[in-house]
């Protein structure tokens, strides 16, 4: 059944437009609130955003619906997504809650949400809660509304749990680190943490004022980090997106490194010690063929998900794996988090660096992916995938691959795009094939 509030990463929108408004806001926590509302202990819910100026009306919306329905509200401020997951584990909370639109720019917010094992919540729980959301809410009795509080030291707690995935026989003296914040929720935190390990940090992104988030900085546009780093002579560049789940990594050549990159590195080093799980790794249909060979050649398989990296933790959890991914950067480590971390998984790159001796020009790029082209296109409504004309071109491209690459196409689930890609061996072909059904989508949109 199509969803009218949820996507693929929760509720995200223009804020101030449906769904991303106060109201619904207050609804949502109304909603979730109740559904959590599980035996007779005192419930809880921690609440933490990034740095859009939205964020103070969507938390404070936020702490009147879950405080209306009983529920007490914990507040963190400014965090990473993964904090808010590991902080709702380790407060014994009934329910986490994320105000972030990720690496969407500022005017846009969106609402994550966690259960109390800290993982995102099933469809099934998203479904009871949508379905509550145009009903009347279960308002608790007057003495039974819920308080709010803040949590000043929630920073400390959540630097010292990912320092705690990093091997304690290693520092990161001697190297130098730019880490661009994205002028988003990690802008405190990263910094703090590379620099508590020893390394030498320069900084940037870490001047949010509400409305520069993800703006020409971070992983979805890394260009001034390629700069800097190659500017100051670092030994990596290291970028974050608005949350802080996902993570590109820049090499001391000023090269860009993707996340299927960065999985292969981090598996190869699980292999090695002994500790990877479920004999690969798993990650979305957008990853290259490039990295599915690389495995193969190591003897480990790839499971392939929809995406969505909450499907990937899916996928891990039910098949036994502790490492998986996508492309863009979000890697889950099951063994450290419960959901992508983009600080912890730069410390797995960072301990190898340390270990091997060897440049990130030299230990990052194990495998040629093959030539890979996505292009999004923008539509205002209808069902563009659903034209006989952009079937027809998809069909065609299909034929012209010839089991030789592959084509993903697929409605975005968190921004009105239509994502067409293609790779293959060809690169012109690949760029052609992208282009005509681009094209298709345009004239159907």
């Amino acid at each position: 059944m199509a969803r009218k509030y949820f996507g693929t990463d929760g509720i995200r929108g223009r804020t101030n437009e449906t769904p991303m408004t106060a109201e619904i806001a207050m609804k949502v926590g109304q909603a979730a609130g109740a559904h959590f509302l599980r035996g007779d202990h005192r419930h809880r819910v921690v609440i933490g955003k990034d740095t859009r100026l939205s964020g103070y009306m969507m938390e404070s919306a936020l702490v009147a619906g879950f405080t209306s329905v009983g529920m007490d509200v914990v507040m963190v401020g400014p965090m990473p997504t993964p904090a808010v997951a590991l902080l709702t584990r380790a407060m014994r909370a009934d329910l986490g809650v994320m105000i972030s639109a990720s690496h969407n720019p500022f005017f846009d917010n969106g609402i994550k949400l966690f259960g109390p094992d800290g993982y995102k919540l099933s469809d099934d729980d998203e479904a009871a809660i949508e379905a509550a959301l145009d009903k009347p809410a279960k308002l608790a009795k007057s003495a039974d509304i819920g308080r709010a509080r803040r949590v000043e030291d929630a920073r400390g707690r959540y630097v010292h749990a990912i320092k705690s995935s990093f091997p304690e026989h290693l520092r990161l003296d001697g190297l130098r680190i730019v880490v661009d914040c994205a002028n988003g929720a990690a802008y405190n935190v990263a910094p703090m943490t590379l620099w508590e390990l020893g390394a030498d940090v320069i900084s940037m992104g870490v001047e949010p004022n509400g409305t520069n988030i993800n703006d020409k900085c971070g992983s979805t546009d890394p260009k001034a980090l390629q700069e800097k780093v190659r500017e100051t002579r670092a030994d990596i560049g290291i970028a974050l997106d608005g949350d802080a789940d996902r993570l590109i990594v820049v090499d001391n050549l000023g090269r860009i490194v993707d996340g299927d990159q960065l999985m292969a590195l981090i598996a190869t080093g699980a292999l090695k010690r002994g500790e990877l799980k479920g004999g690969g790794i798993v990650a979305t249909v957008m990853s290259n063929l490039g990295l599915e060979r690389y495995l193969a050649g190591l003897g480990l398989t790839l499971h392939r998900t929809q995406v969505g990296d909450r499907y990937v933790v899916e996928a891990m959890r039910s098949e036994g794996f502790n490492i998986g991914g996508e492309q863009s950067g979000h890697i889950v480590m099951s063994d450290h988090a419960t959901t992508g971390d983009g600080m912890i998984a730069a410390l797995q790159v960072l301990a190898q660096l340390v270990e091997s001796g060897k440049p990130a020009s030299k230990l990052l790029h194990l495998f040629d992916p093959l030539p890979q082209l996505l292009k999004n296109v923008r539509f205002a409504g209808g069902e563009p995938l659903k034209d006989d004309k952009v079937k027809a071109a998809i069909a065609d491209a299909e034929k012209q691959l010839d089991g030789t690459g592959r084509l993903v196409i697929r409605k975005s689930g968190t921004e009105p795009l239509i994502r067409v890609m293609a790779e293959g061996e060809d690169k012109k072909l690949v760029e052609a094939m992208v282009d005509q059904i681009c094209e298709a989508v345009r004239k159907a949109a």
